[in-house]
C-alpha cells in the first residue's frame, strides 16, 4: 500500500482559459487515456470557459459553486453533486466561497445513472 496526498499543496496552479485561483493535483492516468485529478478552487475561483477534450465527470466533494455547459445557463452545484460534459462541449465552473472536486476524464468514460 502507498499513501498518496492530493491536497492543494501537492498540485500546480492552472491559469489556462482565464482560470483563477485554481490548483489541480493529478492522481492517476491509464493507457486508455483515462485521467483522474483533484481540482481545488479557492474563493472566487474560476475554471475558464473551454472545450472538454474527452467526456468529463466533475464530482464536487466539498464546497459549492456554479457550472455551465454550452447549451444551458449556469447551474448551482454542491458537495455530493456532479456535472458531466461530453467531448467537445464548452463548459465553465466558478465558485464564490471555494470548492473541491474529483475530475475524471477519458474517451471510454460512460456515465452510470439510476
Amino acid at each position: 500500500m502507498k499513501i498518496y496526498h492530493f491536497g492543494s499543496e501537492h498540485g500546480r496552479d492552472i491559469h489556462a482559459f482565464g482560470s483563477q485561483n485554481l490548483v489541480m493535483t493529478r492522481v492517476l492516468s491509464s493507457m486508455d487515456e483515462l485521467q483522474t485529478g483533484c481540482m481545488h478552487l479557492g474563493p472566487n475561483g474560476v475554471v475558464g470557459y473551454h472545450q472538454a477534450t474527452a467526456p468529463q465527470l466533475f464530482m464536487v466533494v466539498s464546497g459549492s459553486g456554479f457550472v455551465r455547459g454550452q447549451e444551458n445557463g449556469e447551474q448551482p452545484i454542491e458537495a455530493g453533486s456532479a456535472a458531466f460534459w461530453e467531448a467537445g462541449e464548452w463548459h465553465e465552473t466558478r465558485t464564490e466561497h471555494g470548492l473541491t472536486a474529483i475530475v475524471i476524464e477519458g474517451i471510454s468514460l460512460n456515465l452510470y445513472m439510476e
